[in-house]
């Protein structure tokens, strides 16, 4: 069977695809609209095992609502570049921050799920002059994950077994990749709520996921955003960045989860709370980990709200 091309991560819809140059590499976007630096941007990041048609809904309700908001492919996922290299925190962090300048801005906000939101957290910590807010979706602080993962019983057994499965090398990639990016339509069975998982939305959802999983190099690089996670927990550099990562921020920050998220628990994403002194905690009904894709009427709600507190 042909592997996709990275082309098919461009998706016909009311939006417009860029190719972004920062950091060092090309980035593949999309946003409503065409440059419209007079807006505040809303930068949109996706979680492990998707792209940014991810953010599809919120793209197009804060276009409406006067913001440019842009979704991104982020580094080896989708039709952005995949360099062997560079999914360090700081990389991660860099990117966001050199993306902000590239778009034309001084500053951002960010909305993160996931791997998406760890980055937005890193951003905000290592490049604060960019940041104005950050949103983020089933991703506490990485502090407050490590913390939870090493001594909360119940959010180790959900996040490590699957975390473990990653660092595999080679192994991980073909489990991702097999049967037609089988893994993915599991992963996100296992994490949304059952109602969810019988609508034709959800269908669509598995569907253009396993493709992107499929692109040549996705696999690879997706991993390696967990790869340097897990091995920087033995390494100076991993103590280098939780170092700095111990920081409060004081700009608006939301953290949400699905009130059904069974991979990341309540107690993990409200602890985030000791690195953010002006944190509003939420949980958003009828969804699992995957609240933006599961009540995106909701989650828009809950950003409008919190975007506004910075304009």
């Amino acid at each position: 069977m042909t592997a996709p091309d990275p082309s098919t991560a461009r998706i016909d819809g009311p939006w417009i695809d860029l190719d972004v140059r920062a950091n060092g590499i090309r980035f593949h976007a999309v946003e409503c609209g065409s440059g419209r630096a007079d807006r505040p941007l809303v930068l949109l990041l996706h979680g492990f095992g998707e792209f940014w048609w991810s953010w599809r809904h919120q793209l197009t309700a804060l276009d409406d609502a006067g913001f440019r908001a842009v979704a991104l492919d982020l580094r080896g996922y989708g039709d952005t570049d995949k360099p062997p290299r560079g999914y360090d925190g700081w990389t991660l962090a860099g990117d966001t921050n050199a993306l902000v300048r590239a778009l034309g801005h001084t500053e951002a906000a960010l909305v993160g799920h996931a791997d998406g939101g760890l980055v937005a957290w890193a951003t905000a910590t290592l490049h604060p002059r960019a940041v104005t807010s950050i949103a983020v979706i089933g991703s506490p602080h990485p502090r407050a994950l490590r913390h939870a993962v090493l001594r909360n019983g119940p959010q180790r057994s959900a996040f490590m077994g699957e975390f473990l499965g990653n660092q595999l090398p080679r192994t991980a990639e073909k489990t991702l990749t097999r049967d037609d990016g089988a893994f993915i339509a599991t992963m996100f069975t296992e994490r949304t709520t059952p109602p969810f998982a019988r609508t034709d939305e959800f269908a669509e959802m598995v569907r253009r996921n396993r493709s992107a999983v499929q692109i040549p190099g996705v696999a690879f690089c997706s991993l390696e955003y967990r790869r340097w996670a897990f091995r920087s927990q033995f390494r100076r550099d991993g103590a280098k960045f939780l170092r700095l990562m111990n920081h409060r921020l004081n700009i608006p920050v939301l953290a949400a989860r699905g009130r059904d998220d069974r991979y990341i628990h309540a107690e993990t994403v409200s602890a985030s709370r000791y690195f953010a002194s002006r944190m509003t905690y939420a949980e958003i009904d009828g969804s699992g980990h995957y609240a933006h894709e599961e009540n995106p009427g909701r989650v828009i709600e809950l950003l409008d709200h919190h975007l506004r507190l910075t304009l």
